[in-house]
């Protein structure tokens, strides 16, 4: 075959693994959404076998053999040579594995996002503890078949962020807590900040009236994206103009479901923003968790927690709460969505404190992959972390293991990424304010405009570039954790007249 009828050939796959990926896809989001429960074993045991489908697919020898020779071809552009180049690692990394196995893990994973969300629903652990310890099994054994010299963890944590591993993730955390924790001890004994007002009850259809306000101001448009409920906020999407995110109401914290929908609307940006000529594909598909968590992070923060967002929002949410919020000035309801307190649940933390939470994940994670921490009992481990961290008794496991939905599917390495992409936000925010008056922006109703700039720098580009290379183009540096730090300490200072 000469390099024309072999790219055409590529081109046929890239089709048919498209396909099965979108039908898995809207088959996981139906399933943490809307599919009746009673049905889950029926759908589990299918969409397991279309993933066994897709994987034979991937591994085809005669694709992967394809892909070696494509990925050498002088003829191949180097953005398509890019894309080659991800879709073989992925294939070695993959062809090793028995599709039975594989196939067994899948269904699997399915079983036990179903035990987790029985075992939050009852906040016992117990129920999920079997389900955990056998993912992490079949996880060793896995990344076992991988002709690799890392760790388990390390391939994980490179898996998520390429290039990131232990080592560099230590020294990253290490210089957090340097200058966080003694900036959490001076908050901790400052003056407190009113906020009980943002936990009386907001009635949910009130609070789904104001989202579509939101959702509007966020340019969030229906004819590419589409909002739903799930107990674990998620996005997901099938292409590029179908980027499905969720929201979780609670009816005593209104500040909760808003931003959370800012943050899983920065995820689905991501997606929608990449040239269109990636869709479907790797470029897409494939980019870094941290770059990832950098959009959501940096939407659901340095927007959605500003006051110049909340000069534009704040009076429709009082028009729907007068009640609540009718003599609560601007300014308060500013410092009460920012106050800085130890919190059990990470996806309602602050921006101060919410590095703990990923740290004390990150330690446990570690722990369970080099054999000093147990399944049995990780419930009493985890408590004893958020103690020492944070200084607080977790009273129920809902509020604590059980609160978040990764390690269900195996998502091991992937919450270090939350913080790594909170302090990208912070350096790419910096690099962007050069260039905008991001707060005229977004008190005059211009969020799209923000959009445009964060889609023409680096959603566009996809997973063309690894994360260190994006930075370096967009902020003409190297990645610098003292941005987020300088930023954190800067905001909460003001905050509390510290």
């Amino acid at each position: 075959m000469n390099t024309k009828e072999k790219f055409k050939k590529y081109q046929d796959w890239l089709f048919k693994c498209s396909a099965y990926q979108m039908a898995l896809n809207i088959i996981g989001i139906d399933k943490q959404t809307v599919a009746p429960s009673a049905g889950a074993a029926y759908r589990d045991e299918r969409s397991a076998y279309l993933a066994g489908e897709l994987f034979s697919l991937e591994t085809d020898k005669e694709i992967v053999d394809l892909l070696k020779d494509l990925k050498d071809d002088p003829e191949v552009n180097d953005e398509e040579r890019r894309a080659i180049e991800l879709y073989y690692k992925r294939a070695l990394d993959t062809v090793c594995i028995p599709k039975e196995e594989f196939v067994a893990f899948k269904k699997l994973c399915d079983e036990s996002f179903d035990a987790w969300m029985l075992a939050k629903s009852k906040a016992d652990y117990s129920i999920f503890e079997p389900y955990l310890k056998r993912v992490i099994e079949s996880q060793k054994k896995l990344y076992g078949y991988r002709s690799s010299d890392k760790s388990i963890y390390n391939q994980m944590l490179d898996d998520f962020e390429p290039g990131m591993d232990e080592e560099k993730y230590d020294a990253f955390f290490n210089a957090l807590k340097e200058r966080l924790v003694p900036l959490i001890k001076k908050v901790t004994k400052a003056k407190q900040i009113k906020e009980d007002f943002l936990h009386q009850s907001f009635p949910i259809e009130d609070q789904k009236k104001f989202m579509d306000d939101l959702l509007k101001y966020l340019h969030f448009d229906s004819s590419w994206g589409y909002q739903n409920e799930s107990e674990h906020p998620f996005t997901s999407w099938t292409c590029q103009n179908d980027c499905r995110t969720t929201t979780k109401y609670l009816d005593s914290n209104v500040a909760s479901a808003i931003l959370s929908t800012v943050h899983e609307v920065g995820h689905a940006y991501y997606e929608h923003n990449t040239n269109p000529k990636y869709d479907g594909m790797i470029l897409s598909e494939g980019i870094s968790s941290g770059m990832h968590e950098s959009q959501s992070r940096l939407c659901e923060n340095y927007l959605g927690r500003t006051m110049a967002f909340w000069k534009y929002n704040y009076p429709k949410l009082q028009a729907y709460f007068p009640k609540q919020l009718g003599e609560v000035s601007l300014e308060d309801f500013y410092k009460a969505i920012n106050v800085s307190k130890p919190s059990f649940v990470r996806t309602e933390a602050d921006e101060l404190t919410y590095p703990l939470h990923v740290m004390i994940r990150y330690e446990i994670e570690k722990g369970l992959f080099n054999g000093t921490i147990s399944t049995e009992g990780l419930d009493k481990t985890w408590n004893a972390k958020y103690k020492e961290y944070l200084g607080i008794d977790v009273p129920n496991d809902k509020l604590g293991i059980l609160q978040d939905v990764h390690w269900s599917d195996g998502s091991f390495g992937y919450f270090p990424t939350y913080a790594l992409g909170t302090a990208f936000a912070a350096q790419y925010v910096h690099a962007m304010k050069k260039d905008l008056d991001v707060d005229k922006l977004l008190e005059n109703n211009k969020f799209d405009e923000v959009m445009n700039w964060l889609k023409e720098n680096i959603h566009t580009y996809g997973f063309r570039y690894e994360a260190p290379e994006l930075m370096k183009m967009v902020t003409g540096e190297e990645f610098n954790v003292n941005y987020f730090l300088d930023y954190i300490e800067e905001k909460y200072t003001r905050l509390y007249q510290l």
